[in-house]
């Protein structure tokens, strides 16, 4: 824990860099897209019921995962022109999907839960939100290494130097 307090100092330090703003905007656009999904996940799941916890999970994700791209590719790595199919899209989508395969255990693990437990339907979208959110939680720090390598903005020693600074 000694090395938390460090780091704080190290990020403080670094706050005017345009790497620290990359990282914000990347922090932004997480916010953005989990606040689609989780918008998205409470109407179709908790207002409506149009699918099961697992279902309107996929659905959520697969509908926050698209503002993600364009507001990654574009205003956090500040990429312009066309998108590279095999080196931007296909990686990208990759990735997302691999977190909604983890949403999707997230999702079940709700599900049974709520099922042994009698939950309300209230209490059951609480804990299908919350499960959707940490598990997305998980491939935050790996997304962002790996499209910061995609978008390819840094030589990969910078890159390397920042993941070892951080």
């Amino acid at each position: 824990m000694a090395g938390l307090p460090l780091r704080v100092v190290h990020l403080w330090q670094k706050r005017g860099t345009p790497e620290a703003w990359q990282l914000f905007r990347y922090t932004a656009v997480s916010g953005i897209s989990t606040a689609v999904s989780f918008g998205v996940l409470a109407i179709v799941f908790g207002v409506f019921h149009l699918w099961g916890e697992i279902g309107s999970t996929v659905f959520a994700n697969i509908v926050a995962t698209v503002p993600s791209y364009f507001l990654n590719r574009k205003w956090v790595w500040r990429k312009g022109g066309r998108s590279h199919l095999m080196k931007e899209i296909v990686p990208f989508w990759t990735m997302s999907a691999i977190g909604i395969v983890v949403s999707i255990g997230g999702a079940a693990v709700a599900r049974h839960l709520s099922i042994v437990h009698h939950l309300s339907h209230l209490q059951q979208t609480a804990l299908v939100l919350l499960a959707n959110v940490l598990s997305f939680g998980l491939f935050w720090v790996l997304k962002y290494m790996l499209f910061n390598r995609l978008f390819h903005v840094h030589p990969l020693e910078e890159l390397d130097e920042l993941v070892e600074a951080a």
